[in-house]
């Protein structure tokens, strides 16, 4: 099954190099751990980066397509996502500005939502939650400033992910082949994994994403035809949402149409209600089209996966934990697969000797079953045929008168 007949043994009889690799990796473990969510964000993007790395290469050398992509990801992808969250981030604080401010007419929104039903207090339930929401609105300043203070973090992080996107993709084929060397399972299950890792990497990374931009340009675009303010940051909070399980652009366009409503303008929201609803239903055709179908993801495992990821990896987790959780479930199900086949192959050949052994013993006692009786039925050495002994008699007696023929002088012509 193998294809290495000297797989790495791994085993503890030299316990000095042990402890000495142990340490060591624990060492390096803390030296990656600050910075491990930029770590997995450069892995991220390589994964992606992967195919045009290998179409550079027929053409360039290794290190030249390599440099080549991270000024493609800085110009393409960095700085673009920078700028729109910056825009976002300001159209945001605008929004703050003018709730502590006091520009938005409350008493207009009151009396639109009053026309259709459902009178509220806007102004009583401001003074009534008035400290909670101060509190908020604090909060988020203060987030704000702390973001702008991590600043000189932030651009180092994204430096260690540069750097690791341009190792991972000059040096890939080494890596994976140092990775095989020093992993101790048979190249067939190797091959599974990776095959099973790549899949859901797949799902995780390139179909979610892809879905999630479909869906806010789509949504970006129908908030722009109908006039809608913030239309950047709008787009933007729908792409964050639609990488969220059980909320996607429904958190975005639904709490919008009630604001239209609320600012006079139901037609608005009508046609909003209407061609949101179908930029969220497309998630279930996109969806798989994009993705595909794998047995290692289902609801519990993205929603878990999802929000376990964020806590544990930061906003890089939206697409490694799915993929954590369910690289698990693969792992235990070769594991389980592989302990099944090997006590399968152990019982087998003693099934198979006691079969041949039980074979064995069925044909001795048929055979002495069927064995004649050597004192009655075999012929004794002592009796001999009267036909052959006739037959001797006679070859002496010619073989006698030959020689008397041959021996008498006088017997000549």
């Amino acid at each position: 099954m193998a294809d290495r007949p000297d797989l790495p043994s791994w085993d503890f009889d030299r316990p000095g190099l042990a402890a000495l690799v142990a340490t060591t990796v624990v060492l390096a473990a803390l030296v990656i751990l600050p910075y491990v969510q930029y770590v997995l964000l450069g892995i991220v993007l390589a994964y992606i980066l992967v195919p045009a790395q290998r179409r550079l290469e027929q053409y360039v050398g290794s290190m030249i397509a390599a440099g080549v992509l991270v000024a493609v990801a800085i110009l393409a992808i960095l700085l673009p996502v920078a700028y729109v969250l910056a825009l976002a981030f300001r159209e945001a604080l605008q929004v703050v500005e003018a709730i502590q401010e006091g520009d938005l007419d409350v008493a207009a929104i009151e009396a639109r939502l009053e026309a259709t039903g459902y009178p509220v207090d806007l102004a009583g339930m401001y003074g009534e939650y008035q400290e909670p929401i101060t509190t908020g609105i604090q909060g988020l300043a203060t987030g704000g400033l702390e973001i702008v203070g991590g600043l000189p973090g932030i651009l180092i992080g994204l430096t260690v992910t540069l750097f690791v996107l341009f190792a991972l993709l000059r040096d890939r084929e080494r890596l994976i082949s140092w990775i095989r060397e020093v992993v101790p399972i048979e190249d067939e299950i190797q091959r599974e994994l990776l095959a099973g890792y790549d899949q859901l990497m797949w799902a995780s990374v390139v179909g979610n994403v892809a879905v999630a931009i479909i869906q806010a340009i789509a949504l970006g675009i129908g908030l722009a035809i109908l006039d809608v303010p913030a239309v950047v940051f709008l787009t933007v909070a729908t792409f964050v949402l639609a990488l969220l399980p059980l909320v996607g652009a429904f958190g975005v366009w639904v709490p919008l149409s009630v604001y239209l409503v609320a600012a006079g303008r139901p037609i608005a929201a009508a046609g909003l209600v209407a061609y949101g609803s179908i930029v969220s239903a497309s998630d279930t055709y996109l969806r798989p089209a994009l993705i595909g179908r794998t047995s290692a993801f289902n609801s519990a495992i993205i929603v878990v996966g999802i929000f376990g990821g964020i806590i544990v990896f930061g906003a890089v987790g939206l697409f490694v934990g799915p993929v954590v959780l369910g690289g698990a479930k693969i792992t235990v199900d070769v594991y389980v697969r592989e302990q099944w086949d090997r006590a399968t192959e152990a019982d087998t050949p003693a099934e198979t000797s006691q079969s041949t052994q039980a074979a064995g013993e069925s044909l001795n006692d048929e055979t002495e079953r069927h064995e004649p009786d050597s004192d009655d039925e075999s012929p004794s050495d002592d009796t001999v045929d009267p036909a052959l002994e006739e037959q001797d008699e006679s070859d002496a007696d010619e073989t006698e008168l030959g020689t008397d023929t041959a021996t008498d002088p006088d017997s000549a012509p």
